[in-house]
């Protein structure tokens, strides 16, 4: 039933939206996930899903006609702290399908591909990004994945890795070379591939934190319908800066909300000793979590100037840097008990105070979605309007 009106006043509404949260978040439930099986995961996954479609939240950045509420930004601001302060679960099996996919079609998808494929998200159905390949991860231009076109479909093949949560995921955002003659950022296509089609092999990776939710993907002679082309042949390019864009948006505020939270306990703990009475940790601590509040007010800023949920690539940049200070710190501060191997459960990119699993997962977040290094070549160029080395070019 529906309890949370959004059309209440911000107040009004983040008092019924923590109440709501207060009755329905289980208790304990990062140690019922905590090594939870697949099958307990993705179960865990669609319910909370559910829980929150059915109050409008899961789908509050959508827009009207897609079936979402097209809550303002500051409605959005008020239900990712609300879910941060309340510890709720994120729907990280779920990312892609509500935030990059819609990004995506949004700009470059047909009538037909938004009718067909939208519903199907609210629905539970799970996609995920067909991006990077073994030697073309932070250089993604690189890839070598072909798609050749026969007929009214195109014939793929090749190899992908870091495929986040593909061994539930039902569809594909691929990235493909449709001419291999052009130059390497142009000849790029980008395709809706059924993860379920023939000659589709999809291989979980153990990482070195423990946990196993990216995959790779091998494509032998996968047939895609030409239909499933997104955007125009070729320009396959611009369509993966808006979905990638998504990354850099308001999904970077939730997961700052969730580690101010996590700071907060530390100051808070009996523990707190550990560091307060140590110069140097002390230093590092107020340092890290000075850092961690110019991100927060850089957002919340943007946020207040533009009405946007798409950032520049330098809040991911500060975001992903912190996030590893941190949680290296505390991994330091734990001394030998951070060595102790201990299962977690499964988030979207944030510290939840298993530091070394924290410390180890926080790389990801410097590579992901274009690595560090990337980004800052693409600020001096795009943004500062730096020439590039005649050996770049």
């Amino acid at each position: 039933m529906r309890v949370i009106d959004r059309r209440s006043d911000p107040v009004a509404f983040r008092a019924e939206l923590r109440e709501w949260l207060g009755r329905v978040v289980p208790p304990c439930w990062q140690e019922r996930m905590t090594d939870a099986s697949d099958e307990d995961f993705s179960r865990f996954q669609r319910w909370w899903l559910a829980e929150l479609d059915a109050q409008g939240l899961a789908t509050a950045h959508w827009p009207v006609e897609w079936g979402g509420e097209e809550l303002t930004i500051q409605e959005q601001v008020i239900i990712f702290e609300e879910l941060a302060r309340a510890k709720a679960p994120d729907l990280v099996m779920f990312t892609i399908s509500l935030n990059h996919v819609p990004g995506t079609l949004a700009k470059w998808g047909t009538k037909e591909q938004i009718d067909r494929y939208i519903p199907g998200v609210r629905n539970g159905e799970v996609w995920c990004q067909g991006f990077s390949e073994p030697g073309a991860g932070s250089d993604l231009a690189s890839l070598r994945t072909r798609a050749v076109r026969d007929g009214d479909r195109y014939i793929v093949n090749g190899q992908k890795v870091w495929s986040s949560y593909g061994a539930y995921a039902d569809y594909y955002l691929l990235l493909a070379r449709t001419d291999p003659d052009a130059p390497k950022h142009k000849g790029i296509s980008c395709f809706i591939m059924d993860l379920k089609a023939p000659g589709v092999e999809v291989r979980p990776i153990r990482q070195m934190n423990g946990m196993n939710e990216f995959c790779e993907v091998f494509l032998d002679d996968v047939e895609i319908p030409a239909g499933n082309l997104i955007g125009p042949e070729n320009e396959g390019w611009a369509v993966a800066q808006s979905t990638l864009s998504t990354e850099r948006g308001l999904l970077i505020f939730a997961l700052c909300e969730r580690m101010n939270i996590l700071f907060e306990e530390q100051f808070a703990s009996p523990d707190a000793a550990r560091w307060m009475e140590d110069d140097q940790l002390r230093r590092e601590m107020m340092t890290c979590y000075a850092d961690m509040q110019a991100v927060r007010g850089l957002i919340h800023s943007m946020l207040a100037d533009h009405n946007a949920s798409e950032f520049p690539p330098i809040v991911k940049i500060l975001y992903g840097e912190t996030l590893q200070r941190f949680s290296e710190m505390w991994t330091r501060i734990d001394g030998l008990d951070a060595m102790v191997e201990r299962p977690t459960f499964i988030s979207s990119g944030y510290a939840k105070g298993n530091w070394m699993v924290d410390y180890l997962t926080s790389w990801t977040w410097t590579i992901s979605g274009g690595s560090n290094e990337i980004l800052r070549n693409v600020i001096a160029e795009r943004q500062l309007g730096l020439p590039r080395e005649p050996s770049a070019r």
